[in-house]
């Protein structure tokens, strides 16, 4: 998004509670408050890392799709006034390198308190209650939408990274739980 002048766009303010990881390990992204997701591209995830803290009020200057309440940044400024400003991952054409990580056979089971989109507003996967973040391709996303809606209760398995900022699966199944009242009188 190097071309999109920052100053243009809205700036919206809040505290930083959560971290979201891609598949890889990397920071994608950040919970405001409760419930707005902000998006930024893995390149930027060192230097995320390096200025902000979860805690942290920051100010967001992005785009917002239309089909999802999230914000695609392109400048992110941090409590020390230190700009993360998005030029694009290399001006040589090369991709950003995915980093070599060890993904472990996980199983997660929790409430989808948030669903997760991608930078064009594409359903990307879910926030569960205790902080994993589930991710899947979009066009699975937009098949399991009831899956990962707020309010459902799921449980997924297949392959995820955990580190210091926070935990994520790469999502091979889910399933809702749906619990059921036993009736015992008769």
């Amino acid at each position: 998004m190097h071309w999109i002048d920052p100053e243009c766009l809205h700036e919206t303010r809040g505290t930083v509670t959560q971290f979201l990881l891609n598949p890889h390990g990397e920071l994608d992204g950040f919970i405001l408050g409760q419930d707005r997701q902000v998006h930024f591209p893995p390149h930027l995830s060192k230097q995320v890392a390096r200025h902000i803290n979860v805690g942290d009020a920051v100010r967001v200057r992005g785009v917002k799709p239309r089909s999802a309440d999230i914000i695609a940044a392109v400048s992110l400024t941090a409590k020390g006034g230190v700009v993360i400003l998005d030029e694009g991952p290399h001006h040589d054409g090369e991709r950003h390198p995915k980093p070599e990580v060890e993904k472990r056979a996980m199983d997660v089971t929790g409430l989808v308190k948030l669903s997760l989109y991608g930078p064009k507003g594409e359903l990307r996967g879910a926030l569960l209650d205790d902080g994993t973040s589930l991710r899947m391709a979009p066009h699975a996303a937009a098949e399991l939408a009831v899956y990962l809606a707020p309010g459902a209760h799921v449980q997924a398995w297949g392959h995820g990274v955990r580190n210091k900022h926070g935990r994520t699966l790469e999502v091979d199944e889910i399933a809702e739980l749906v619990d059921a009242e036993v009736d015992t009188e008769a």
